[in-house]
């Protein structure tokens, strides 16, 4: 299959209109019409009913494939330029809203120091392996949750390197004067029946029912924002509690440990190529700093 045709399949089933997916290509709506038809033939089958236009039952199987085929051809693309390229002497990196932990911020400024120009910029977790596999970042920082030294589950997008270079235990934020504020660590099932606050900086509230093995963990406030301090001020002011990693609440809020089950907060980095910029900043942010907060340590598995 074409992949430019398929992209255009995408976009119209997506659009549920020819003309508006002509109008976003910049193509005429007998172009667009031209491209699906090609593709239809291709596959010999029909893809999409025209009035209305929606996909047909073997359009919607193909839309289950286009993502992935797409990501791949990209990656592909990504790669053979990467190959080619020769020595620059910026970076992009794309990162988690909780990857960017103490650690690895002195690495990043090691690296600005080194002369090389770094720019970051914060997106969603799931969003981090396709940015660097397409060739929108040379370099992804990506948190999450699992057990000590275990890696994170991500994404088959392609021919990506990765390891661990960061984990950190995990602390609940409680109000002042919460029944539980006074432990020194606390169970997950100690708290299946809170209100729990549903933010992209947070460990999301499927994350803790898959944790915990069941239901509950009702979302109470939702903050749509980014930003941590927020976050953790919503969540001390009773809005609805947060797990996080203890460097994240150090100075601005109490958070009690997590003991059960056993989990920490995990930062791996993802690159692609072995002779890059990405790559030798990734191999400098293995390395364990001269200094840690307590708790976060440099992992290389």
């Amino acid at each position: 299959m074409d992949p430019h045709l398929l992209r255009t399949f995408v976009l119209v089933a997506d659009r549920r209109s020819f003309s508006a997916a002509a109008a976003e290509l910049g193509y005429t709506q007998s172009a667009v019409s031209q491209q699906i038809a090609a593709l239809e033939a291709d596959l010999g089958v029909v893809l999409l009913s025209r009035r209305p236009v929606v996909p047909t039952l073997a359009g919607e199987r193909l839309l289950e494939h286009a993502g992935p085929l797409l990501l791949r051809h990209r990656a592909a693309r990504a790669d053979v330029l990467r190959a080619a390229a020769g020595p620059v002497g910026r970076l992009s990196v794309v990162a988690s809203p909780l990857a960017c932990v103490p650690a690895i911020a002195r690495g990043l400024s090691s690296a600005v120091l080194d002369g090389l120009e770094v720019r970051l910029r914060t997106v969603a977790r799931e969003r981090v392996a396709d940015e660097v596999a397409s060739g929108s970042a040379g370099l992804g920082l990506v948190d999450g949750i699992t057990a000590p030294s275990d890696p994170l589950r991500l994404p088959d997008v392609g021919p990506l390197s990765g390891f661990g270079v960061a984990e950190e235990e995990l602390v609940v934020v409680l109000p002042a004067g919460h029944p539980l504020s006074h432990r020194d660590g606390l169970a997950l099932s100690d708290l299946t029946d809170a209100l729990w606050l549903r933010a992209p900086v947070a460990v999301p509230v499927e994350r803790l029912r898959e944790l915990a093995g069941g239901g509950g963990f009702r979302a109470a406030l939702r903050y749509d924002g980014e930003d941590l301090h927020t976050a953790v001020n919503l969540a001390a002011a009773g809005n609805g509690l947060v797990l996080l990693p203890a460097s994240a609440t150090a100075g601005v809020a109490r958070g009690v440990p997590l003991i059960a089950p056993r989990v920490v907060h995990r930062v791996e980095v993802v690159y692609a190529g072995p002779a890059s910029p990405a790559a030798a900043l990734a191999a400098q942010l293995r390395q364990p700093p001269s200094s840690t907060p307590p708790g976060t340590f440099a992992r290389g598995s």
